[in-house]
C-alpha cells in the first residue's frame, strides 16, 4: 500500500475530511488531495505533520497496514474481529467510525423504504 493509501485509510478511521487535514497542513483541499493519491511526493516534514494532524507517530503512518486493523473471518455468518496491537485509542476511533457508518447505513435504508 502507498503511502498516501495510508494517509486516507487513517484519515478515514478517524473521520477527519480532505479539507480538515488540508487546514491544519496549510494547504487546499486539492493540494492534499494530490498527496493521498500520489500525484504529489510527500517530504518527510510534510509527513510529520501529516502524522501529528492525525494523532498518530510518523513510524505508525509509514508502517499502516489495514490487515493489522482487524483480521476478518466469518463463522456461522457472523463477522469476527480480533483486535491486533493497535492502542486502544485507535480502537475505540476505529470503534467509533464503525458505529457511525452502521446509523448512515441504517438512516439510508430507513429514507429508501419511506420511499417506496
Amino acid at each position: 500500500m502507498e503511502i498516501g493509501q495510508k494517509i486516507k485509510k487513517i484519515r478515514e478511521l478517524r473521520n477527519y475530511s480532505q479539507e480538515y487535514m488540508a487546514m491544519h497542513l496549510g494547504i487546499s483541499q486539492e493540494a492534499y488531495c494530490r498527496l493521498e493519491t500520489g500525484q504529489t511526493k510527500i517530504e518527510l516534514n510534510r509527513l510529520k505533520k501529516i502524522a501529528e494532524t492525525l494523532e498518530v507517530e510518523p513510524y505508525f503512518l509509514m508502517n499502516f497496514d489495514d490487515s493489522y486493523v482487524f483480521n476478518s473471518c466469518t463463522q456461522s455468518g457472523k463477522i469476527i474481529n480480533q483486535y491486533n496491537g493497535i492502542s486502544e485509542r485507535d480502537y475505540t476511533a476505529i470503534l467509533k467510525r464503525i458505529d457511525g457508518l452502521e446509523q448512515e447505513v441504517k438512516s439510508i435504508l430507513s429514507k429508501v423504504h419511506k420511499e417506496s
